[in-house]
């Protein structure tokens, strides 16, 4: 089936990328299988991250089927290019029929794109996994396929003004070996797993990311364990418990 939407707006994505200078490094996409299902799993630290998770799936000639949150799919511009590019709305409280699309699409040969930690993690560090994404590459029989983002936040995340300006800000990714789900396991077990995976990776591209703070007004962006001022997990979720 012709793609009318997604297409076009993977060549402006790329234009625009290139209009910042962004420096793009990207490592592992033969991990991303070429053809059959897959569930593509990654950390959340941007607005932007399912962008960059989809570009790297394109050395592979793939397209990514994103599970976004329904309000996306409501607003007039985001929406109609979301339900173009056939991605999936989740209804947080009626999540049972995004999981049947998304199994449907699985089974279908798509790679759904799944961000298990649900939303953006303030303090750029892993939050805790649902077992959603283990539950649907189980029930489908395809493989997980754990990646991690580094750098997007720098362009746009939660609580911090969007920077789309020149600034040549480098983005790293990630993406590692597959993951299998093998029926007979514990869908728990799966996830720590896929969990632990997705934290080697994002250790490897913070460690490969060629940037630094440029002086005590930029360490936002970096976890507190690494030297930044970003809060730290407890401190969000007192924040959130308030």
């Amino acid at each position: 089936m012709a793609e009318l939407v997604y297409r076009p707006v993977v060549g402006f994505a790329k234009t625009f990328f290139k209009a910042l200078d962004l420096k793009i490094d990207c490592k592992g996409s033969e991990n991303i299988p070429r053809s059959g299902g897959a569930v593509l799993v990654s950390n959340h630290i941007s607005y932007l991250d399912f962008v960059f998770n989809g570009l790297a799936a394109l050395p592979q000639k793939r397209l990514v089927r994103f599970m976004a949150k329904e309000s996306v799919f409501r607003h007039k511009i985001s929406g109609p290019l979301m339900r173009g590019m056939k991605h999936i709305p989740v209804d947080r409280k009626q999540g049972e029929q995004a999981y049947a699309h998304a199994l449907d699409s699985l089974r279908a040969g798509e790679i759904i794109g799944v961000f298990p930690e649900a939303t953006i993690s303030p303090s750029f560090t892993l939050k805790a996994f649902k077992t959603g994404a283990a539950r649907l590459a189980q029930e489908a029989g395809v493989p997980l396929v754990p990646m991690a983002v580094w750098g997007t936040q720098r362009i746009w995340t939660k609580g911090q003004p969007r920077n789309f300006r020149r600034q040549h800000l480098p983005v790293t990714i990630r993406v590692g070996e597959r993951v299998e789900a093998p029926k007979d396991q514990y869908a728990g077990a799966i996830t720590r797993r896929l969990r632990e995976c997705c934290q080697e990776l994002l250790e490897a591209a913070q460690r490969a990311y060629p940037a630094r703070p440029k002086g005590p007004d930029d360490t936002w962006w970096l976890p507190a364990h690494l030297g930044g001022t970003a809060p730290t997990a407890a401190e969000v979720r007192a924040a959130e418990a308030r």
